[in-house]
């Protein structure tokens, strides 16, 4: 049970920007149908990938399976942490637009919440700019974040990928 509740380290970070387009189409989607099922799917595809990363994640399953190997591009490992924190504050922006639509019936608030998910999932999917990625720099270097959370994150401001060792990944869900 506690190899289910695990996030990969290292994340692929050619998957990590394809869910992060699957994030994008998905919540454009939403937008354009105000389908209350898409925003709990949402929240849930964010939900589960926190937990579990890939694991229980239908987007994150697409990405990994199926997509991703189709693309030919050789695997770019970065650290899992900040990943998972950036899906962890994907969870708050999906999770707070359903409850604002859903629970309250503020449906522009809710697509005000959903546009800036947009912004941050298409900046991860198209230019490889993670803004979670970044705050959880910002809070590694303001001590907010134990070093011994990403060890490897030390370097992580610079914006360059990080020397993983490949035996390392060998066998990790990328």
């Amino acid at each position: 049970m506690a190899g289910l509740f695990s996030f990969p380290d290292p994340v692929n970070e050619i998957s990590a920007r394809v869910v992060a387009g699957g994030v994008v189409g998905l919540s454009v989607l939403t937008l354009a149908t105000d389908s209350p099922i898409l925003r709990v799917l949402l929240a849930y595809g964010f939900l589960a990938r926190v937990l579990t990363g890939p694991t229980l994640s239908p987007l994150g399953q697409l990405a990994t399976r199926f997509i991703t190997p189709r693309l030919g591009l050789p695997a770019r490992p970065v650290p899992g942490p900040p990943k998972r924190f950036a899906q962890a504050i994907g969870v708050c922006f999906s999770l707070s637009s359903a409850v604002l639509a859903l629970g309250f019936g503020l449906t522009g608030a809710a697509d005000i919440v959903l546009g800036a998910l947009i912004v941050a999932a298409t900046l991860e999917s198209v230019f490889g700019l993670c803004l979670g990625c970044k705050v959880f720099a910002l809070a590694m270097r303001a001590g907010l974040v134990p070093p011994e959370v990403c060890e490897r994150c030390n370097d992580i401001w610079a914006g360059k990928e990080l020397p993983i060792n490949k035996d390392e990944a060998k066998g990790q869900p990328l």
